[in-house]
C-alpha cells in the first residue's frame, strides 16, 4: 500500500482489506448470534453511499433472512461535519412495526446516527439496533449504545472502503488516513 492523492490532499495506509475482511467477519458472527433463530425478517439498513461496500460484504456473510433497504444521508461538506443531518433520499420500505438494523461505515459524533434512529421510529419501526464498521470513541459524545461495531479507531479523516473525501476513494479496497 502506497500513499495517494485525491484532490488536494494526500493519505497514507491505515487499514489493509485483510484487517477490514476480518472486522467484518466479527461484525457478522454477531449479527448471526443474534438474528439466525428470531422468526422475523430484520431490516437491513444501508446507509448510502458509505455503507455500501460495508452493507454488501456483511450480507454475503449471514444467512438469516433479510430485506435490504436503503437511505441517503449527509452531514459532511469536504473533511468537516456540518452538524447538521439532511435526508437526501428517503427510506426505500416501509419499516413500521419492523426490526432495523442500521447500517453505517464510520461513528464519529453519533449526530447522524441519534437523528436516523429517531427518524425510523417516528415512521414505527419496532427497535432499532446500530451496526457500524468503524466507531471514532474520542469523539461519540451520545447516550445511545451502539449494538455492533467492527473496529474503534482515533479521530481521524480516513477514505476507502466505502468512505470518500468529496466523493473520491470509495472504491479502494484499503482504508488509508489523512497525511497531515
Amino acid at each position: 500500500m502506497n500513499k495517494i492523492t485525491l484532490h488536494d490532499k494526500t493519505f497514507r495506509p491505515f487499514i489493509p482489506n485483510s484487517e477490514i475482511e476480518s472486522i467484518i467477519d466479527s461484525v457478522a458472527e454477531k449479527l448471526e448470534a443474534d438474528f439466525k433463530n428470531k422468526d422475523e425478517v430484520p431490516v437491513l439498513l444501508c446507509i448510502l453511499n458509505g455503507a455500501i461496500m460495508f452493507t454488501a460484504s456483511l450480507m454475503k456473510r449471514v444467512t438469516f433472512p433479510l430485506e435490504l433497504f436503503s437511505m441517503k444521508l449527509s452531514s459532511y461538506t469536504g473533511t468537516q461535519s456540518t452538524g447538521k443531518v439532511l435526508e437526501v433520499m428517503g427510506i426505500t420500505g416501509d419499516v413500521k412495526n419492523r426490526t432495523v438494523i442500521i447500517c453505517e461505515d464510520i461513528v464519529d459524533t453519533g449526530t447522524t446516527i441519534l437523528a436516523l434512529r429517531d427518524m425510523l421510529l417516528a415512521k414505527g419501526a419496532k427497535e432499532v439496533k446500530i451496526c457500524t464498521m468503524l466507531l471514532k470513541p474520542q469523539v461519540y459524545d451520545k447516550p445511545l449504545a451502539l449494538d455492533y461495531v467492527g473496529k474503534e479507531i482515533p479521530n481521524e479523516f480516513i477514505v476507502g472502503y466505502g468512505l470518500d473525501y468529496n466523493e473520491l476513494g470509495r472504491n479502494l479496497k484499503d482504508i488509508y488516513v489523512l497525511d497531515k
